[in-house]
């Protein structure tokens, strides 16, 4: 089942969307360059898919996956053991009040997409899909 992440069913706001896409450039350029002091993270490539920014843009959520997929407790973990110097490089990147407080998910979308693809290279479902097109150009 998909998971939602906008509770409510409310959209963000246009300053949550962009505070959440500086924090998520400001992440993937500090693990990428390797400036936090995790020998854990340093040894890791992990994407930073995307960033939702609570309401009062007090909470941030990473949605990341490690390369590969494979590894991804061990990636939580060691981004947690860092959040403190992660939050100190985002409050330096994004000039807001408050450096918000940071919170790591895996990102599952990929995996969301994957299954979809399966979905549709599925015989029975292309048949159906040739089936629908045929019916289409005849109507």
């Amino acid at each position: 089942m998909a998971q939602n992440r906008h509770p409510g069913g409310a959209g963000p706001s246009q300053r949550q969307l962009r505070v959440g896409e500086l924090i998520r450039r400001t992440l993937s350029e500090v693990l990428h360059r390797g400036e936090v002091h995790s020998d854990a993270l340093r040894g890791m490539s992990i994407t930073v898919g995307e960033v939702r920014v609570s309401p009062d843009l007090r909470i941030a959520t990473a949605y990341v996956l490690p390369l590969g997929g494979k590894g991804q407790e061990e990636a939580l973990a060691a981004l947690n053991r860092s959040k403190g110097e992660l939050r100190h490089h985002v409050a330096q990147a994004v000039k807001l009040r408050f450096a918000p407080e940071l919170r790591f998910l895996i990102d599952e979308s990929y995996d969301r997409m994957d299954r979809t693809r399966e979905l549709l290279a599925d015989e029975r479902v292309q048949r159906d899909i040739a089936r629908h097109d045929d019916e289409s150009d005849q109507g």
